[in-house]
């Protein structure tokens, strides 16, 4: 009992008597005054933030750490309104909206869309049939063909047979008149009597002297004649003409084969050339409407 009166009078001091604790009290109250009141303490103001970055709580303003993830949320919505801006302008670049397509511009291609998926081979049909009849709207990005001309001999005869020429592509009219001028000009030339190699005085004079040239030479020289040709006949890249050369003369030959490789190598790429034979690997006889791609030009 003894020890906890003692206890018990340490724990209640006389007030009146203890200036020194009076001292040390901020407002002169007694802490433990039964009739006294104690103020609330002030509170101070807290201020937090989470920082999306880092996961954590920053009390008492903001760090660097949240400036930099402000700035960084910042950045964000500005690299948002830049990709927003590239999207619209690759969208602008490039073309149009799906929704702005009018395919009622050309039904027929949308046909042709149509049968893609349920009948592959009537919508290869269809777009054959469409190139061939717009083929003079085609834009070639290469005219004419790199690779050599291939030229070959098939049972021909100078008095009666085909000579045949495959193109890379199906030619436009622009090529067909181009062709045919050119063999007609040709054979303008062969009925005139040009292609004489028995009278080459000139080409195989020597080159260090005067050119003379003998005329009455030339005029006592058996004539060559080309006799007749027919018209040139086109389906699709494959085209022939008949020729009825008269006299072998191999001369004639040389001077076409020249022409009509310069002709493939600037505007428009021939394949294969054959003298002879009266059929093709695609030529089909029975082809002879221009619905089906066969067309007849005049020589």
């Amino acid at each position: 009992m003894l020890r906890f009166q003692c206890s018990l009078h340490l724990l209640q001091p006389s007030m009146a008597n203890n200036n020194n604790y009076s001292n040390l009290c901020p407002h002169n109250l007694a802490p433990f005054s039964v009739t006294g009141t104690i103020p609330a303490p002030k509170v101070q103001e807290i201020r937090a933030n989470w920082s999306r970055k880092s996961g954590k709580l920053r009390v008492n303003g903001i760090d660097r750490e949240m400036e930099e993830d402000v700035i960084e949320s910042e950045d964000d919505e500005e690299e948002g309104e830049e990709d927003k801006r590239l999207t619209t302008k690759k969208r602008g670049v490039y073309g149009a909206k799906k929704e702005d397509i009018n395919y009622d511009k050309d039904p027929e291609f949308a046909d042709i869309l149509g049968d893609c998926l349920d009948n592959p081979d009537k919508a290869q049909k269809k777009m054959e049939e469409r190139l061939r009849k717009k083929r003079n709207k085609i834009i070639h990005t290469k005219t004419g063909s790199a690779t050599s001309m291939q030229v070959s001999f098939n049972k021909f005869e100078y008095s009666n047979s085909y000579m045949w020429m495959e193109f890379y592509n199906a030619p436009l009219d622009k090529d067909i008149a181009l062709i045919t001028d050119t063999i007609r000009s040709w054979h303008i030339l062969g009925r005139l009597g040009g292609y004489n190699s028995m009278n080459m005085q000139l080409s195989q004079a020597p080159l260090d002297k005067r050119p003379n040239y003998d005329a009455i030479l030339g005029a006592n020289v058996e004539p060559t004649t080309f006799y007749n040709i027919g018209d040139l006949e086109v389906q699709d890249n494959v085209a022939r003409i008949w020729l009825d050369i008269g006299t072998s003369e191999p001369l004639i030959l040389d001077i076409l084969i020249n022409a009509l490789t310069q002709i493939s190598s600037d505007y428009i790429g021939i394949k294969k050339l054959v003298f002879g034979g009266s059929e093709f690997e695609s030529w089909k006889e029975n082809m002879t409407s221009e619905e089906s791609g066969f067309r007849v030009h005049k020589i």
